[in-house]
C-alpha cells in the first residue's frame, strides 16, 4: 500500500508539474502573440502617417522653399515626412520614390522633373493602392495620379502677356516693337500653360506685325530652356544678342516664363547689349531676381505663394488620410492623358515696383532688408 501511495503520489506531482509547464507555455505564446499585435498595430499607424514628398531640385530657389513648407505643413498636422530632391535627376526620383513606398508611405506627393518619366514607378504606386498628388508639375499618362494640387499656370501667362501689352502700350501701337521669348524646361507640362496663356494675349499682336522677333524663334520648342537652368539661359541670349542685335537694333521685350530664365537674360544684357533696356517678365518672386525687379532691371514677375500651394496640398492629403474627398476648384483644366485630373489651383499675382512692398514684405515671404527696400 505504502508503495502504491508514493506512486500516486508521484503521478499527481508529475500532471501538476506538466500543467504548470503548459500554463507557462500558453502564456508566454499569448504574451508574444500580444506583443507581435501591438508591434504590428505600432507599424499600420507609422505607415499610415508617413508622407513622401519628391520634389525635383534644390537649384531654384522655389523648390526648396515648396519642400520647407510642405514639410513644416505636414508635420505640424501630425504626419511624418520624408522630404527628398532628386538633383534634377529622373532615375534618382524613381528611386526616391521607389523607397517611399516600399517605406509604406499612406500618400505620396510629386513635383516630377520630367512629368512622362515616371511611369513605372508610377504603376509601382498603384499597385500598392497609394494615392498620388502630383504637386505643381502635372505627371502624365498615369492612372496612379489622383489629383494636382497647382496654381493657375494659364493665367500665369496670361498675366505676363498682359503686363507687356499695357508697359509696351500695344493696344494703341503704330509702330512695331521687338520682343524675344524664352520658356522652361520641355519636359515640364507647365510651360504649355505658361507660354500658351501669355500668347493667347499677345497672338493679336503678333498677327498684325506689331510684335516683331528679328530672332525668328518664336516656337516653344525653339525658345526652350532645359532644366529651366539660368546659365543656358544666358548662354542662347548672348547667341541672339550677337547675331541679331549687335548692328544697334533695339530689343524692346523679352517674355520670360520664370525668373532663373530671367536672370539668364539680364546676365546677357549686362554683358553684350547697350541698346535702351527692355522689359522683362519673370515668375516666382525668385530672392535673385528681387533686386533686379527694384532696380529695373527686370519689369515684373508673377508671385505664387509657396505657403498657400502647401496649405492647399496638406489639407488634400488630410482628407485622403481620412477617407473623405480632398478640395478641388478645378474639374476641366487639367487632362494627363488618361482623362481629367480633379485639381486645387491657387492664385498668382503680378507683382512689380508698384505692389512689391505689400505683395512680398506685408505677406512676410521676405523681410525690407531681404528685397532691398530698406
Amino acid at each position: 500500500m505504502k508503495k502504491i501511495f508514493a506512486l500516486c503520489l508521484a503521478s499527481v506531482m508529475l500532471m501538476g508539474t506538466l500543467a504548470g509547464c503548459s500554463s507557462s507555455s500558453d502564456s508566454s505564446s499569448t504574451t508574444t502573440e500580444a506583443a507581435t499585435t501591438t508591434t504590428t498595430a505600432a507599424a499600420t499607424t507609422e505607415e499610415t502617417l508617413l508622407v513622401g514628398v519628391a520634389m525635383p531640385t534644390k537649384d531654384l530657389q522655389r523648390w526648396v522653399q515648396d519642400g520647407e513648407n510642405m514639410q513644416a505643413e505636414l508635420e505640424a498636422a501630425g504626419y511624418t515626412v520624408d522630404l527628398q530632391y532628386a538633383a534634377n535627376d529622373i532615375p534618382t526620383q524613381v528611386s526616391q520614390i521607389q523607397n517611399m513606398i516600399a517605406n509604406g508611405a499612406g500618400a505620396l506627393v510629386i513635383a516630377s522633373i520630367d512629368g512622362s518619366a515616371l511611369g513605372t514607378v508610377m504603376a509601382e504606386a498603384e499597385e500598392a493602392g497609394i494615392p498620388v498628388i502630383a504637386y505643381d508639375r502635372l505627371i502624365m499618362d498615369s492612372a496612379a495620379v489622383t489629383y494636382y494640387a497647382t496654381f493657375d499656370n494659364w493665367d500665369v501667362g496670361v498675366k505676363q502677356g498682359e503686363y507687356l501689352v499695357e508697359a509696351l502700350g500695344l493696344a494703341t501701337a503704330t509702330e512695331p516693337v521687338n520682343m524675344e521669348f524664352i520658356t522652361g524646361d520641355p519636359g515640364d507640362n507647365n510651360i504649355n500653360f505658361f507660354f500658351d496663356g501669355a500668347i493667347s494675349v499677345l497672338q493679336e499682336y503678333i498677327d498684325s506685325g506689331i510684335i516683331q522677333t528679328p530672332s525668328g524663334q518664336t516656337e516653344k520648342t525653339a525658345v526652350a530652356t532645359a532644366n529651366w537652368a539660368t546659365d543656358e539661359a544666358q548662354s542662347r541670349f548672348e547667341t541672339i544678342l550677337s547675331s541679331y542685335y549687335s548692328d544697334g537694333t533695339q530689343l524692346d521685350a523679352v517674355l520670360a516664363s520664370n525668373d532663373s530664365t530671367a536672370l539668364g537674360v539680364a546676365n546677357a544684357l549686362a554683358a553684350n547689349y547697350t541698346g535702351t533696356y527692355p522689359i522683362i517678365t519673370g515668375q516666382d518672386c525668385d530672392i535673385a531676381n528681387v533686386p533686379n525687379l527694384v532696380s529695373g532691371l527686370q519689369a515684373m514677375s508673377v508671385f505664387k505663394d509657396t505657403r498657400d500651394l502647401a496649405a492647399a496640398t496638406v489639407d488634400m492629403v488630410t482628407a485622403i488620410m481620412e477617407g473623405s474627398e480632398p478640395p478641388v476648384n478645378d474639374t476641366a483644366t487639367y487632362d494627363n492623358g488618361t482623362g481629367i485630373i480633379p485639381s486645387y489651383l491657387c492664385e498668382p499675382i503680378a507683382c512689380d515696383l508698384n505692389n512689391i512692398e505689400e505683395v512680398l514684405i506685408d505677406s512676410g515671404y521676405y523681410t525690407a532688408d531681404q528685397v532691398g527696400l530698406n
